[in-house]
């Protein structure tokens, strides 16, 4: 499931790509396939970025796999081990939210991205978010659950005030919306729900198959009540940090 629209970033050959959050490297993977790329994904969690190198590993059997390279560490997003202006790229997906001093993490972020290079954002969407916390108490308090909830204009002066200009915005998984609520209401650990299960495996037949029913689904349910909000913001020529 690819949030960030890869095709908006032009990838060059040579890029440096930084995934901050990467999880089970999914974007990591989707980077993977443009060529002469080097793409980096770093999470704090162990077990998620051996998940990861196990997709790689995929692409590279199935012969997908086109990056220089593609590796992945354990850091936390407030201290990111990487020089300034390393990267040309770096992608943030679903990752504030869990974050506690969001302000140092979007420096952060910045500090590793040369001038002219993009940022990449994305958190949950206001209303489906508000949503989930007012079905389910658990959503927000639950080890590793979500601290806040963004406003589009409140994500957007909070990178900009770290020297990136905004330049593009849209919404993303519609479908995805009430797969959540749905699991708010039942549970978040109820594991035995039949209705959540099916949802699931409607979810992964769409991202497998993508079928055209789920296609015109999502197309039109994404600007109303798509899941995700992602923003690219790009950094001035003339910040250094």
């Amino acid at each position: 499931m690819i949030t960030i629209d890869l095709d908006k970033l032009s990838v060059k050959p040579g890029w440096r790509v930084l995934d901050v959050g990467c999880g089970s490297g999914r974007h990591c993977c989707a980077l993977s396939r443009f060529k002469g790329v080097e793409v980096v994904g770093t999470d704090l969690v162990y077990e998620e970025l051996t998940k990861a190198c196990e997709r790689v590993a995929l692409e590279r059997s199935f012969g997908t796999l086109k990056a220089r390279y593609c590796e992945f560490a354990v850091s936390d997003i407030c201290f990111l081990p990487f020089k300034d202006g390393f990267f040309d790229l770096v992608i943030c997906s679903e990752v504030l939210e869990h974050v506690l001093d969001p302000g140092e993490a979007v420096s952060e972020l910045s500090r590793v991205l040369r001038p002219g290079g993009d940022l990449v954002i994305s958190v949950p969407r206001t209303l489906p978010e508000k949503i989930c916390w007012a079905l389910s108490r658990s959503y927000g308090a639950s080890s590793g659950g979500h601290l806040r909830i963004y406003r589009r204009e409140e994500l957007q002066l909070l990178v900009e005030g770290k020297g990136l200009s905004h330049w593009a915005t849209h919404f993303a998984h519609g479908l995805h919306s009430p797969y959540w609520w749905l699991r708010c209401v039942v549970g978040l650990d109820n594991e035995n729900s039949r209705l959540v299960k099916l949802y699931h495996d409607l979810l992964l037949w769409d991202i497998m198959k993508k079928p055209k029913i789920t296609r015109v689904l999502d197309a039109l349910l994404t600007p109303v009540m798509g899941k995700s909000l992602v923003m690219y913001f790009r950094k001035g020529e003339d910040v250094c940090s």
